[in-house]
């Protein structure tokens, strides 16, 4: 399963977001991703990806998170 597919999958079930918002173009702001919402996104990603995802900076779109993840892998 590509990186977006797993990030979309994970930010439909905790967030009951529309999965045709989240592209890697999404900002967080516009999806209304809080901080609290980006701890629970990370940690279901570290799980279903393997990775351990750390504390990056400036993670402003869903691309920006895809490309982190895919840089830990």
């Amino acid at each position: 399963m590509a990186t977006i597919d797993i990030v979309r999958e994970v930010l439909v079930d905790n967030l009951d977001l529309d999965a045709n918002a989240i592209t890697e173009d999404a900002t967080l702001d516009a999806l209304g991703v809080d901080s609290l919402d980006m701890v629970e996104l990370i940690c279901d990603i570290e799980e279903k990806c393997d990775v351990d995802f750390g504390e990056p900076e400036g993670l402003a779109t869903i691309g920006d998170i895809v490309a982190h993840i895919d840089s830990l892998k």
